[in-house]
């Protein structure tokens, strides 16, 4: 501690201020951690909720998460539901204001966008639905360009003193990504109208974005696991009506994209979902290169 307090009073008296994260921000997810890191920088210390390999529906809220959550200047999750799971209960038990629904502090990447699929009823009957729209926004790159102006403008207001890094590290990153959109949209041009099964309701945006053409889900409501006589059902609809391949995230069972991949003859395909979900996506420009590398190869009957 005494060596700390001396160092950075050296760096004081020689005109050198010590560097130190302004804003604690708690991702719920990876995107979200991802995106924070490319606004923020060395000005933000980020700490992601989730992984790749985890249900974002379905998270235990560790006591871990909480004091985490304790610290955090800025709550950066997807929202439209996604997170009610758990995400109340951590915001309870945090009892941190910053943070708390209608803060400045909690920011909501769906808030941002158009939802897609949202309910004309909502009716808990047919499944896990959302009553604002499907909140999976981060299948479609151009959905997560559109939180990232709104997330730099959250972080200058919590952070005047760095607003303009954010504006610049906010260019630089649309640049980029604006940049990488045009090259994956070209580069997936020939799946646009492919025929796919998907194992959940997770890609609608993605499917919106290339123009796939969904033909069948293997739920046969939201969140509920496919019975072998739904299963059946899907054999059956795929038969008359072929698809080009059977899509699941990495973090879900592939037992029954596996079974339709072997009843059909058509390729399994594993995507991300998200930053981490393979080995190969490991921040947000690597996520749509490799979404995009699975499903071309799929769409040559490869898995």
């Amino acid at each position: 501690m005494r060596k700390s307090i001396i160092g950075a009073t050296f760096l004081m008296l020689a005109g050198i201020a010590p560097a130190y994260a302004n804003l604690n921000v708690f991702a719920c997810e990876p995107e979200w951690g991802a995106l924070s890191s490319e606004i923020g920088g060395d000005k933000v210390s980020i700490y992601t909720a989730t992984t790749g390999g985890q249900d974002p529906h379905l998270i235990q809220a560790r006591p871990s998460l909480i004091a985490k959550m304790r610290n955090a200047d800025i709550l950066v999750c997807t929202g439209a539901e996604l997170e009610i799971g758990w995400l109340p209960m951590l915001e309870s038990q945090a009892s941190n204001a910053k943070i708390q629904s209608g803060a400045p502090g909690a920011f909501f990447a769906t808030n941002f966008v158009n939802l897609l699929e949202a309910p004309a009823a909502l009716d808990r009957a047919q499944g896990d639905i959302h009553a604002a729209g499907n909140p999976h926004i981060q299948t479609d790159p151009r959905r997560i360009l559109a939180v990232a102006k709104p997330l730099a403008d959250r972080f200058a207001e919590l952070d005047p003193a760095n607003a303009a890094i954010y504006a610049s590290r906010l260019a630089d990153f649309t640049a980029r990504f604006q940049a990488a959109i045009a090259k994956w949209q070209a580069k997936a041009a020939p799946l646009r109208g492919t025929p796919i099964a998907v194992q959940h309701l997770s890609w609608v945006y993605m499917e919106d974005w290339l123009g796939l053409r969904r033909i069948i889900p293997l739920e046969p409501k939201p969140g509920v696991p496919p019975s072998s006589g739904y299963l059946a059902q899907v054999v059956e609809t795929l038969q008359k009506t072929p698809a080009k391949m059977v899509i699941h995230a990495a973090y879900e069972d592939e037992r029954p994209s596996q079974f339709i991949s072997e009843k059909i003859g058509i390729p399994a395909v594993t995507l991300p979902f998200t930053v981490g979900g393979t080995d190969q996506a490991k921040d947000l420009f690597s996520l749509y290169d490799d979404t995009i590398d699975r499903l071309l190869a799929g769409a040559k009957g490869k898995s």
